[in-house]
């Protein structure tokens, strides 16, 4: 294990933790404005993710997986959903995800010691794995017109060409690439993960 450099969060190439750690609950209602407004703000899940496994990376794509692992953030079977991801650090330690709002609470919630070496996603387009750290990613913020099985998602697509034409149609809400709806995962702080992961998160 690398001993821990400076703290740097919420960019996706900065340090993140070592260790074991996987959330219990579901994704479900993990966004802040989910669920009774007397619990709003009740973040009582809220942790600090760190990988959950280790394995022998190869440069140029994703890793395989058990269908057992879990995600690392809400703890559900990562390859029961369609929102599968993955990311792998450079000293070897991986976590998977079963939502890009999950990968979104991760970047932004992570202790630093090894930096990213790769990461992907599942385009919502083609539902094949793509580059997370070349993706774009549409902020969607109406979770009825969603309608996600696992809780407010944002939309990742491989080409912007086709993250702006999921925007034109998107009828929910009145939304232009011009407003930075339309963002990088290097773009994800906080603010931007709360939006999907709000009550997993810690406050600032």
């Amino acid at each position: 294990m690398t001993e821990r450099d400076g703290l740097e969060r919420r960019r996706l190439l900065g340090a993140l933790g070592v260790g074991m750690a996987a959330g219990i609950g579901g994704c479900l209602g993990d966004s802040g404005s989910k669920g009774d407004e007397n619990d709003e703000n009740d973040n009582s899940g809220a942790q600090v993710y760190e990988p959950t496994m280790e394995i022998e990376f190869e440069d140029g794509g994703p890793f395989s997986f058990d269908d057992g692992e879990r995600c690392a953030v809400c703890g559900m079977p990562a390859k029961e959903h369609s929102g599968t991801g993955q990311l792998v650090h450079e000293n070897g330690l991986a976590a998977v995800f079963d939502s890009p709002g999950c990968l979104f609470a991760y970047t932004v919630s992570s202790t630093p010691d090894s930096p990213i070496a790769a990461a992907w996603t599942t385009d919502y387009g083609t539902r094949d794995l793509i580059d997370a750290t070349a993706a774009h990613f549409v902020l969607i913020t109406d979770e009825d017109a969603a309608d996600d099985l696992m809780g407010i998602d944002p939309r990742p697509y491989a080409e912007r060409e086709d993250a702006v034409s999921f925007l034109e149609e998107w009828e929910a809400e009145d939304l232009t690439p011009e407003e930075d709806i339309i963002v990088g995962l290097e773009d994800v702080d906080l603010e931007i993960a709360e939006i999907y992961r709000g009550r997993k998160l810690p406050d600032e």
